[in-house]
């Protein structure tokens, strides 16, 4: 390699030089546990301290007077009741911007499913004594795109809005909820037990192809501002960031880029040539 290849990345400019381990894992798995253990113990503050500044969970969620909604929900609304609600798009707008800047972070680094999917990991890597776990493409990434797709048109057809009722960060909250205030679990709870068994077929199963807020943001994060870059200049082909992936992706060959990428920095952590970093394009 010449003295100007190995100055420059792909993109024509000089590469970023990271200093040393990143732990994004570690951070992000902080970050989880502390947004799990918000909607853990939400329901018994309100229900035997009768506080009501933090009210729902991942999907309509209060914090004092200032609300998030889950984006995906109100496009259902909009779409089935046509007509515009204010307050949900008002509800919207934080989650929405969060994805145009950084992409899918609410799956990464907030999501109660990715939590417990973190806790899976962490125990079958113990139990095997393996640093990477297979991680198998079984369907195209496009999928995910016609699962988002036909989500919102069967809500449609049904006038119903699905993901509602059948939002996994939603549920999770929801079956805590019920446990606490009725003593009892809703019979949806089972897709939450269906997406950790799907985790065995291969990491993040579900998160990658099935799930449709996972696709919306996603798209919304097409054009975001943070990016994993790769500097080729520093890459050695190793691909040992390809096998840290959780989403299946090659990072090795600059799908950081992506917008399936979902910016959880493990790519960053196993890289040892600093042939990755986060860059905020613009």
């Amino acid at each position: 390699m010449n003295g100007s290849a190995a100055g420059e990345n792909h993109s024509g400019r000089a590469p970023v030089t990271a200093p040393g381990k990143k732990n994004y894992g570690r951070y992000r798995f902080a970050v989880l546990g502390g947004a799990f253990l918000l909607i853990l113990i939400n329901p018994f503050l309100n229900y035997f301290l009768q506080q009501n500044f933090v009210q729902g969970w991942y999907q309509s969620l209060g914090i004092g007077s200032l609300w998030f909604v889950s984006p995906l929900e109100g496009i259902e609304s909009l779409l089935i009741t046509k007509s515009l609600y204010l307050p949900s798009l008002i509800g919207m707008m934080i989650p929405v911007l969060l994805a145009l800047l950084l992409g899918r972070v609410f799956c990464s680094w907030i999501c109660p499913v990715t939590f417990l999917l973190e806790i899976i990991d962490r125990l079958r890597k113990f139990i095997s004594r393996r640093k990477f776990l297979q991680n198998r493409l079984l369907f195209a990434k496009e999928v995910l795109w016609f699962t988002l797709i036909i989500e919102l048109v069967v809500s449609m057809i049904l006038g119903a809005p699905l993901f509602v009722f059948l939002s996994p960060p939603g549920l999770v909250g929801r079956e805590i909820m019920m446990a606490v205030f009725f003593r009892t679990v809703a019979l949806e709870g089972v897709i939450i037990l269906v997406i950790l068994l799907l985790e065995l077929l291969t990491r993040r199963l579900f998160c990658r192809t099935f799930c449709p807020l996972g696709g919306l943001l996603a798209f919304l994060g097409t054009k975001r501002k943070m990016r994993v870059h790769l500097h080729n200049a520093n890459c050695t082909g190793c691909k040992t960031c390809n096998f840290a992936c959780p989403m299946g992706l090659q990072p090795s060959k600059g799908e950081g880029v992506s917008a399936y990428c979902w910016n959880c920095g493990e790519c960053l952590d196993n890289c040892s040539h600093n042939a990755l970093s986060f860059r905020w394009n613009g």
